[in-house]
């Protein structure tokens, strides 16, 4: 009867013991994770195909939207599925997966959040500078800051994780366990208080220009030369995008807030809660069911995906707009 409760009989005094859920809670568990996993990567792999084939897409916003919707891809099939692992009594993968789990989980949400900075200062210039707009934000540039984006992504948490990586399992209390410790302050810092108030004071900023364009749009009354009716109808488009935007960033520190938050108990952050890890996990699904709700295009080019339309000789030309 001991042995059965422990995840390693053999390691008799080292084992950790088994913490069973009824098994209809279990199944349970497991079908809605997985669900969750399945949908992720798929409405991510839609975005992807989405900016990626159709030329009319190809702008320096959508292609920072492809490189979140590409770190969002990678958590719906690989991290995901590893979180649904951790909801299991016992931990049997070993110590290093443990480690290469978190490493590959820190990359992923590093990269969100730097993407999430990136398309706050492209809303930020577009917005508050449209003139400048095409020569400060053009596609070569964004294309070189995303490849920064992932390289500083995965040294940072290399460097986050280097002493696990040091020791494999130094920080479990038993073995079954998959437990790691970062340095709580220097990554709540450096890793979402500089980052996420770059995000909010840009968009505070954006808002603020934003009413002050509508209200001038509104009170604008007489009759306007052709070139000013079309810079009205650029500023409608670029504000309704920043709006968009935003909601995506206010959900983003909804689900990002509370993991960070864990932090401020303590100097290190013990990260072994997997519900909070979760819901952390969960703004990837999020990001592209908004898409769906608020981008036209995105529901075009879903519709030429499933019909298989996407198939035919220069499809990559369609009117998605």
């Amino acid at each position: 009867m001991m042995e059965a409760e422990l995840c390693f009989p053999e390691l008799f005094n080292t084992s950790c013991k088994k913490h069973l859920r009824p098994h209809s809670e279990a199944v349970l568990i497991h079908t809605l994770l997985s669900c969750i996993s399945l949908l992720t990567a798929s409405l991510n792999l839609l975005v992807i195909v989405s900016i990626s084939h159709f030329r009319q897409l190809h702008t320096p916003t959508n292609l920072l939207l492809l490189s979140l919707a590409v770190s969002d891809f990678l958590v719906g099939l690989i991290v995901m599925p590893f979180q649904i692992l951790l909801t299991e009594p016992c931990w049997l993968l070993g110590d290093l997966m443990c480690a290469l789990y978190y490493f590959l989980a820190f990359i992923n949400i590093s990269a969100s959040i730097l993407n999430m900075v990136l398309i706050s200062v492209d809303r930020y210039v577009a917005i508050c500078d449209p003139l400048h707009y095409s020569t400060k934000i053009s596609q070569r540039r964004v294309q070189i800051c995303v490849v920064l984006c992932w390289l500083y992504s995965v040294f940072y948490s290399f460097v986050s994780l280097y002493e696990n990586f040091k020791q494999p399992g130094r920080f479990n209390s038993c073995y079954g366990q998959c437990v790691i410790i970062i340095v709580g302050a220097v990554d709540l810092v450096l890793g979402f208080v500089l980052p996420i108030s770059s995000i909010i004071i840009l968009y505070v900023r954006v808002f603020v220009v934003a009413v002050s364009q509508a209200r001038s749009m509104r009170s604008h009354v007489v009759a306007v030369k052709l070139q000013r009716s079309l810079t009205v109808t650029v500023q409608r488009s670029e504000l309704k995008a920043a709006r968009t935007l935003g909601i995506v960033v206010a959900v983003f520190l909804i689900c990002y807030c509370p993991f960070y938050c864990a932090s401020l108990t303590g100097y290190n952050l013990l990260i072994s809660d997997t519900l909070v890890n979760f819901l952390l996990l969960s703004n990837s699904c999020f990001n592209p069911v908004m898409y769906s709700f608020f981008y036209p295009w995105f529901r075009k080019s879903i519709k030429v995906i499933v019909t298989l339309e996407i198939l035919q000789p220069r499809s990559c030309q369609t009117n998605v707009l």
